[in-house]
């Protein structure tokens, strides 16, 4: 296993790691204020429009295709790579500059695209296109963000960028606990708090990363020009990869439509479990396809091709290695998961049946989600990005056309399912043309280390599944709830190391074990 991209990814999931805590005290405390209500199906109808372009523009596309070409730039100087770092932020500040606006002024019409069945609603047909409104900015601060996590990531700084999203979350926080009262004390309605919030924190997790920019010396500069080579390489890269990285995007924007004319709270369902589904792929899957990004690209622009090779088994392998437990634990115990996490406040037990159903639905698609991590940028590093575009086209069309036809007859929870099958075929795509362009045996893909880890994450699941039969009551308490999970946690969890460690695989367990507690007693 490369001990590099070992290094990097362990760096970036305890920062990540730290941020999604936060992330999920956010939503704890969105579910207990808000509940799954009419109100928070509001706000994520309007988040989702300025997200999805974020995703598209910056954390997907923009960044698959602006870390090789940086790369490439730094590798002849410094000077390169600082210019084009700052010509680029000038191109997509102006273009999610005007996005914003567009937003701002198209609210009312975007909304009624997104979520048509609001207009029967007035009062909350309203509130949604207020919520939208005040997150304009978020698409333009966020993208610069991304902009700035790519550069650092490609000088080998991951802790920090990967902790930056924690200021997002302290953000939306504390306009919850500050904010709500205060819009209620003076007649506003109190769900705009968490529009501010997200603008704010956009603001703040970019503005965090741009210290150790200029401690590196890439502080901001004038371009002597705009439009250089470089930079409209990465424009062209962006244009076909905008398709190539919006099909998860694009079945959640499905899945809103659906969603919103199903029931009230479906939408609300949906975020709470995709929400616990993102810790594992926030905190391992995206640390992992980040880490694979920079190590496979450098290596390949220095026509090291062993290396790069030898980067990616590492990351294929690990993506398996981190998320398999995880998927193991989340589908057997995802009710007790989010009894404990949720259920307060306004989120009652029923919504918790609900949010359970969602959350397994998606996290059979666990590792689907760390492979796509992966396999995509693999392909902007080898000038290849036509591929996930259509392969995501493909891939897009079968989730449109599988939740179109079976939500009405099952429910909303098809469209989780719907999202997970998408994935799987966009995943095998991937796979068959990254080993026809890179002239990969299967043995790559399917072998004797992997059938390991399908078996222990097995037992795994099995031996939780055993356990979890020795429930709790529902009125029991946070502290009852909390020893209750941890025991069948550690002890499933014991099982999965335990089964490696027979079968061989104790190097790589010892390994990434001995890592992760270095790393925290670092911290």
């Amino acid at each position: 296993m490369s001990k590099s991209v070992l290094k990097s990814s362990l760096v970036m999931a305890v920062a990540t790691f730290c941020s999604r805590i936060l992330g999920l005290v956010r939503e704890q405390i969105m579910a207990a204020y808000f509940g799954a209500s009419g109100l928070t199906d509001a706000f994520l109808v309007a988040y989702r429009i300025p997200n999805l372009l974020r995703d598209l523009l910056a954390e997907g596309a923009f960044s698959s295709a602006f870390v090789p070409t940086f790369t490439e730039a730094n590798q002849e100087s410094q000077q390169e790579g600082r210019a084009l770092l700052w010509e680029l932020f000038i191109i997509l500040g102006s273009i999610t500059s005007v996005l914003s606006v567009l937003i701002f002024a198209f609210a009312p019409e975007l909304i009624t695209l997104f979520a048509p069945s609001f207009v029967a609603d007035p009062a909350k047909y309203e509130i949604t296109v207020t919520l939208t409104r005040i997150m304009c900015p978020f698409l333009f601060f966020i993208s610069l963000a991304a902009l700035f996590m790519g550069t650092l990531n490609s000088l080998r700084v991951f802790f920090v960028p990967a902790l930056a999203p924690a200021s997002y979350n302290i953000m939306s926080i504390l306009s919850m606990l500050l904010l709500a009262g205060w819009l209620h004390r003076n007649g506003y309605e109190p769900v705009l708090c968490l529009g501010w919030g997200a603008m704010l924190g956009g603001f703040m997790q970019a503005i965090v990363q741009l210290p150790l920019l200029i401690k590196r010396g890439y502080g901001p500069i004038m371009p002597k020009r705009i439009g250089s080579r470089r930079a409209w390489k990465v424009i062209g890269l962006i244009g076909p990869g905008l398709i190539g990285f919006a099909a998860t995007q694009i079945n959640l924007l499905v899945n809103t439509v659906l969603a919103t004319s199903s029931a009230v709270g479906a939408t609300s369902w949906l975020n709470y479990a995709f929400r616990l589904f993102q810790l594992p792929v926030g905190i391992l899957s995206v640390s992992i396809g980040n880490s694979n990004l920079v190590h496979f690209s450098s290596a390949w622009k220095k026509g090291e091709k062993e290396e790069a090779m030898s980067s990616l088994a590492s990351s294929y392998y690990l993506s398996f290695l981190s998320v398999l437990p995880a998927m193991a634990l989340l589908y057997t115990l995802s009710d007790e998961v989010v009894r404990l996490i949720f259920e307060r406040g306004l989120f009652t037990s029923d919504s918790t049946m609900m949010t359970g159903v969602a959350l397994r639905m998606y996290v059979i698609g666990l590792p689907l989600y760390s492979l796509y991590k992966i396999w995509v940028p693999t392909f902007y590093a080898i000038d290849r990005q036509r591929v996930p575009v259509l392969s995501s086209l493909f891939s897009v069309g079968v989730n449109i056309a599988f939740c179109w036809y079976m939500t009405p007859i099952y429910g909303f929870a098809m469209l989780a399912l719907g999202t997970t099958i998408s994935m799987f075929v966009n995943c095998v795509i991937l796979a068959v043309m990254l080993r026809h362009d890179l002239r990969l045996s299967w043995g790559f893909f399917f072998n004797a280390r992997l059938a390991k880890l399908f078996a222990a994450a097995g037992l795994m699941a099995l031996t939780a599944e055993k356990l979890s039969e020795f429930s709790l009551l529902p009125e029991t308490g946070l502290l009852s709830q909390v020893v209750h999970l941890s025991v069948i946690g550690t002890v499933s969890l014991g099982v999965f190391v335990t089964i490696l460690l027979i079968s061989g695989e104790r190097d790589a367990a010892f390994s990434l074990v001995r890592r992760i507690t270095a790393r925290f007693k670092k911290r």
